[in-house]
């Protein structure tokens, strides 16, 4: 039994937690731009009165916290910010210090796992940035923040210990395992 059309793109907005475009929604899903609107609809109207909201901003969906959770979401944001970092958040930060530019696709290959709520946490902190892939916009990059290369004393990335080697490792990994050039294709990923 297959999930009604606005069932699929709640699960697909929650998944991805960023916006995603109605175009990309409907090559994904196989369905025309105007059945993901409808479907929209449907969705809007069951968020209603619960702790969701869809945001609709310039023909891209966002599923997002509703505004009446923002005292109780700025509570949980701040006390995540004052932990210290997850053995997983040490990884992930690892693999952008010896690996950036890289995609969020070859941080969760390497890891095997996702990555995109650890990510999301690491750039709140702002211990990386994430940026939009000049050849590709629908791919994002992530490198380290200037205040976590300030907090660490090195001027740049190549200062970390052992920068080349663990480096060529990684790309070596990379390679090997893809058996190319190392990159891991991903037609859409945050």
């Amino acid at each position: 039994m297959q999930l009604p059309l606005e069932s699929q793109i709640e699960s697909i907005l929650f998944f991805k937690g960023e916006a995603i475009s109605i175009k990309n929604l409907s090559q994904t899903l196989l369905v025309t731009e105007g059945e993901i609107k409808d479907a929209v609809e449907k969705l809007k109207e069951s968020l209603s009165n619960r702790g969701l909201e869809l945001i609709i901003n310039d023909n891209s969906l966002l599923l997002t916290t509703s505004s009446e959770m923002s005292e109780i979401i700025e509570k949980i944001s701040k006390e995540e910010l004052m932990k210290d970092l997850s053995k997983a958040a040490l990884e992930t930060l690892s693999i952008v210090l010896y690996r950036s530019p890289i995609k969020r696709s070859e941080i969760d290959y390497i890891r095997g796992v996702n990555s995109q709520t650890i990510l999301r946490s690491l750039a709140i902190r702002g211990l990386i940035i994430k940026k939009q892939d000049t050849l590709d916009e629908r791919t994002y990059i992530y490198n380290p923040s200037t205040e976590l290369l300030q907090f660490l004393g090195i001027a740049q990335k190549e200062d970390m210990p052992e920068y080349s080697k663990v480096e060529e490792e990684m790309k070596t990994f990379l390679q090997q395992e893809r058996g190319g050039d190392g990159e891991v294709s991903n037609n859409t990923e945050s």
